[in-house]
């Protein structure tokens, strides 16, 4: 891990409430003078990133890479800075997103079709335009029939099968209230993905092990983008699966098997059999295996999922601030919703002081050493993720994982 994380600089948060006193007070609400300085940075990379977004790839409607991610980017500080301009702007975006959809027709939130249309759906509800936004949705749901094919080949994982979907219709529910996506739509594609990890684990003969199994290109990945956690992250979202037995047979004992993967150190592997201890990545590793514990603890009240959890926030601190970069998917920015998510659940203050210090490090974009992504000025992969997270921690108990968190 020390050969991809750069050295982190801050001293942890001592106890001391005169450590935090410059950043937020004893109720987590940040200082006036650290709010502005992150509204200044997130004005100041915005215009970056329009520049820089002249010589995006006008093909990709992704949320992952592409125009869609672009506009969740616009939708989250309109709703963050009230100013009408950002919803226009999310506009814009998805209105250029929806006119480059996948060939594939895939499937997912982040990497599919259903991303830009829920978006869309979102935008158009904002603006009042009901008939729009209805026409998304309905768009939207027509995927269900091929999620649900059990024959057609599709994987289970977050970025490009089934939970992806899943995803699409959380999304949904979050943005334009609970009822909007009726339950037993998400349960229809719980339950598809239920059948499908059983009949693998059945195949792999791993029952004992673990009631369910999921693989991506043949490989048991372990993380929140392809693996098991991310699934399961889901799978524990209440009344995602119709019945409290399924959880407990199924669910509980697969999460279990996640446990048992975990390195000394607190980290885990990107996929079952690799003993290399490397990835401090939210798509691989501690940073996304965290929301699976804290979800876990949530539901079944072990708690051991929450001191496995705390051991990922001491991971992400010490080995998080990635070479790789400020993004979302594999970067600082990524990792610092680890200690969001464990303030959220605990309210202890080290958690907000070291998103605030990795906050910190992002709002010095560019000056780190760090490499340039692929698409530098995406959500996920580049400075539109960055821009996402030092908006979201405004708030701090109201941030999210973006297209994740439910």
């Amino acid at each position: 891990m020390d050969t991809r994380a750069l050295k982190n600089p801050y001293h942890d948060y001592d106890g001391n409430p005169a450590s935090t006193q410059t950043l937020f007070d004893s109720e987590g609400k940040l200082t006036p003078s650290f709010a502005q300085r992150l509204s200044s940075k997130v004005s100041e990379l915005l215009a970056v990133m329009e520049n820089g977004l002249k010589s995006a790839d006008p093909r990709d409607c992704t949320a992952y890479t592409g125009w869609a991610g672009i506009a969740l980017l616009y939708l989250h500080l309109h709703s963050v800075f009230k100013e009408a301009s950002f919803l226009q702007r999310a506009l814009d975006y998805v209105t250029r997103s929806l006119k480059h959809l996948t060939r594939r027709h895939d499937v997912t939130f982040l990497c599919g079709d259903t991303g830009p249309l829920a978006v869309a759906a979102v935008v158009y509800s904002r603006l009042q335009r009901a008939q729009e936004a209805e026409d998304c949705i309905s768009r939207l749901l027509r995927y269900q029939q091929a999620v649900l094919n059990r024959s057609g080949g599709l994987p289970d994982e977050l970025l490009y099968g089934r939970v992806g979907f899943l995803s699409s219709l959380v999304f949904l529910n979050q943005q334009l209230g609970p009822d909007r996506v009726p339950l037993h739509c998400i349960q229809q594609v719980s339950e598809a993905v239920l059948v499908s990890g059983q009949q693998l684990s059945r195949k792999l003969r791993l029952q004992n092990q673990s009631p369910l199994m999921y693989e991506w290109y043949q490989e048991q990945y372990v993380g929140a983008a392809h693996g098991l956690a991310g699934i399961y992250y889901f799978l524990l979202q209440p009344g995602f699966v119709s019945t409290e037995e399924q959880v407990l047979q199924l669910v509980q004992p697969s999460v279990e098997h996640v446990c048992r993967l975990r390195f000394p150190s607190g980290n885990y592997p990107p996929c079952i059999g690799d003993d290399r201890d490397q990835l401090v990545h939210w798509c691989h590793g501690a940073p996304g295996v965290v929301y699976m514990l804290l979800q876990a603890y949530k539901v079944l009240g072990n708690p051991r999922y929450l001191e496995e959890a705390l051991q990922c926030g001491e991971v992400v601190w010490r080995w998080g601030l990635l070479k790789k970069g400020y993004g979302l998917c594999h970067g600082a920015a990524g990792n610092a919703y680890t200690f969001l998510g464990l303030y959220r659940l605990t309210q202890d203050p080290k958690h907000l002081y070291r998103a605030c210090m990795f906050a910190d490090w992002c709002m010095n974009y560019g000056h780190r050493g760090c490499r340039t992504p692929d698409t530098p000025f995406s959500l996920f992969e580049g400075m539109a993720g960055t821009i996402y997270f030092l908006a979201d921690i405004l708030q701090p108990m109201k941030a999210r994982f973006p297209a994740f968190e439910v």
